[in-house]
């Protein structure tokens, strides 16, 4: 029995994080919605906590971040690129920041309202 979480079954157990930052992502009406900014590590719990989604702008100019919990991804290996489960009112809506003033994403306080809006409540 597969015991990987649904988001990378069938594709490998282990990548380096810097093959994954700059990937597209892409939602499932295969619309592109953006490119992977950064991987952001939960040091204590030992994994990925969120998926920062860079949209929009021009030469990094008008970028809006989003961090996205990781469990709203899938990868799609083949494609080289990241399928977000969130449509795109969904994302327009979502809490997002500015690449010169980014949250404290170690606050749990953020942290839970992140995950409550994608609805990945703990």
């Amino acid at each position: 029995m597969d015991t990987r979480p649904e988001n990378v079954r069938g594709s490998r157990n282990v990548m380096s994080a810097g093959t994954l930052a700059g990937d597209d992502v892409y939602n499932r009406d295969e619309e592109h919605i953006g490119t992977v900014k950064e991987i952001m590590l939960d040091l204590t719990a030992g994994k990925v906590a969120y998926v920062v989604l860079s949209t929009g702008g021009f030469l990094g100019l008008g970028d809006k971040l989003f961090a996205i919990p990781w469990q709203a991804f899938e990868i799609d290996e083949a494609n080289h690129r990241f399928i977000l489960n969130v449509d795109k009112q969904k994302l327009e809506n979502a809490p997002g920041f500015d690449k010169d003033d980014w949250p404290d994403l170690s606050s749990e306080e953020y942290g839970t309202q992140v995950r409550d809006y994608y609805g990945f409540a703990q």
